[in-house]
């Protein structure tokens, strides 16, 4: 046995209700946690890139607050910068296509909960090591997630304890790829 299938184990003899929907500790939802960690990666990536690379317009401006009211604030009558609103929207928007597609999939998708009414089951627990195979494979999806999440993780601890900006700390760790260029205003 592993801390994985223990884990699977006695959430399920605790809350049956519940576990045989897939939530709580699942080989589904560590995919799918991995898959939204990933995808994380490429908008912070893409984030970094048009701010290096000054894609958004005005970035310092602040928004207007008698066109935008209280969307346009952070804190009192302080508002954002086009930058952060810009960076906010498109982050919400991949949040809402996650969110659709994990609970409104398409016939050619796999949902986030089971269908246990049906008689579907999660997988077993693939275990600390999924067994290595090459090409698309869902132990190359696990082993791809636990490694976003665990960059995600880093990173973030990185930035708090040091104090960086995430970003910052994003393209430090990328050796500057992203960022290259952007200071002789090449695009």
């Amino acid at each position: 046995m592993s801390v994985f299938t223990d884990a699977q184990e006695e959430f399920s003899s605790n809350y049956p209700q519940i576990a045989k929907y897939g939530w709580g500790p699942s080989t589904k939802a560590e995919r799918w946690n991995g898959r939204h960690a990933m995808f994380g990666w490429v908008v912070i990536i893409g984030t970094l890139y048009a701010q290096a690379h000054h894609l958004i317009p005005n970035p310092t401006e602040t928004l207007n607050l008698k066109e935008w009211g209280t969307l346009a604030t952070i804190s009192g009558k302080e508002t954002l910068t086009q930058e952060r609103a810009i960076i906010l929207i498109a982050h919400v928007h991949a949040l809402f296509v996650s969110l659709c597609s994990a609970w409104l999939p398409l016939n050619y998708m796999d949902s986030l909960l089971l269908d246990a009414d049906s008689g579907e089951v999660d997988e077993p627990a693939i275990g600390l090591f999924p067994k290595f195979s090459t090409g698309i494979t869902m132990g190359a999806e696990i082993m791809n997630g636990r490694m976003a999440m665990m960059g995600l993780i880093t990173a973030s601890g990185y930035s708090i304890i040091t104090g960086t900006a995430f970003l910052d700390t994003v393209d430090l760790w990328t050796g500057h790829l992203i960022t290259a260029g952007a200071a002789a205003g090449a695009v």
